[in-house]
């Protein structure tokens, strides 16, 4: 699209036409796109401020970056919010601080999984135990279910021995979901403790751990 065209799409009442135009403005530099981005951050349509997130993550500027860190702080819905977050990881390590910021002040399990994901991307493993840490001391079951995961990644980092300690005290969460995917992170590791906690977790009061702990039986 020419930027007439993009221009007359942007004041169409039918979003259609403005989710075209913010798409098509992938085509130009960042001087010509981020300005027009910027200008729409306050579409009232959420699914045109996502592809505005979107967008802007693909032009890199001081500007692009510093409208969507206005994006994760201001917009109030959580779609666009995550979508911001995983945009500004795509600047790489000097989101990082930013992102971690954003976790810890948007408690939004959407936003929360979305930077999961981002740092795990972004190699910073003390980060990543720090927004974990978060994660399971909030309420959100998915999230928790999330950072579980993602401190399971650390198996072969550093912080090898402060990720097993934090997992171990997992074994007894109350949730059976939780229990179970502790059941697949504690498998990563060696250690006799480890081992000797998945023994325990065999006699699980709840099926679906049991199960969990006995998958590798079945898959040998």
């Amino acid at each position: 699209m020419e930027l007439p065209e993009i221009d007359a799409a942007l004041k169409n009442p039918d979003f259609q036409y403005r989710l075209k135009a913010i798409a098509a403005l992938k085509d130009y530099a960042p001087e010509t796109a981020v300005p027009i981005l910027v200008a729409t951050l306050k579409d009232p349509e959420f699914l045109v401020r996502s592809f505005v997130a979107r967008g802007l993550g693909k032009q890199h500027s001081a500007e692009s970056f510093a409208a969507l860190l206005e994006m994760t702080k201001f917009d109030d819905t959580p779609n666009v919010r995550a979508e911001a977050a995983n945009s500004l990881s795509l600047y790489g390590k000097v989101s990082i601080s930013h992102l971690v910021s954003t976790f810890c002040q948007d408690d939004h399990w959407l936003v929360r999984r979305s930077i999961l994901a981002a740092l795990e991307e972004l190699d910073a493993p003390a980060e990543l135990i720090e927004i974990c840490t978060e994660a399971l001391a909030g309420e959100d079951l998915t999230v928790k279910e999330a950072a579980i995961d993602a401190l399971a990644t650390l198996v072969n980092s550093s912080h090898h021995a402060a990720v097993l300690a934090q997992l171990l005290t997992f074994t007894t969460a109350e949730s059976p979901r939780l229990r179970a995917r502790v059941v697949h992170a504690l498998r990563k590791f060696d250690e006799p403790i480890a081992q000797s906690a998945l023994i325990e977790l065999r006699q699980d009061s709840d099926r679906q751990v049991v199960a969990a702990t006995l998958e590798d039986l079945f898959q040998q």
